[in-house]
């Protein structure tokens, strides 16, 4: 809260304005000559601004945050920073969607009686040999029928019979 709303809400509740002004370490003058002055241009730009960035922010049911609140201004030709669209949305209390994180569903009930049967015995601890039980998937890759894998940004011949590198 700014110093100057905090002594107008003190004078508004019938508070002592001089006794405020007195403990902020502010002369009664300044109060009253700030209550004068009209808002800036940039505190008039702000809040037009915030009242675009508040409607853009509706639009999108909430769901953009100041990068795309930013980027949807400048297509409407408005020139303002990203950082100041970040400062308004905080000001106003708006926020983006963040994706949910993702959340592990399934978990196992260990007195549920019917449990997966271990086809392949596998045992995990310390005291097991290693590498005495492999298991995988075997599947057709691409690469392999087009005789190329990529490996480091770099194409490498894996197998090709003479023939074709003769006729390369």
């Amino acid at each position: 809260m700014n110093m100057w709303t905090f002594i107008e809400a003190e004078e508004a509740q019938q508070g002592n304005v001089s006794r405020t002004c007195q403990l902020l370490e502010v002369s009664r003058s300044a109060f009253y000559t700030h209550r004068q002055h009209a808002p800036s241009r940039r505190a008039l730009g702000d809040a037009e601004l915030t009242e675009r960035i508040i409607a853009i922010h509706a639009a999108s049911k909430a769901t953009y945050g100041a990068p795309r609140v930013h980027a949807q201004l400048r297509r409407d030709g408005m020139h303002c920073g990203r950082k100041r669209v970040a400062r308004l949305m905080v000001r106003a209390g708006l926020a983006g969607r963040c994706p949910k994180r993702w959340r592990k569903t399934t978990i196992p009930d260990p007195s549920a009686e019917a449990r997966a049967e271990d086809l392949i015995r596998r045992k995990f601890g310390p005291g097991v040999e290693l590498d005495t039980r492999w298991c995988g998937d075997i599947e057709r890759h691409e690469a392999l029928s087009n005789r190329a894998v990529m490996k480091g940004h770099r194409h490498r011949l894996v197998a090709a019979s003479r023939s074709k590198l003769r006729a390369a």
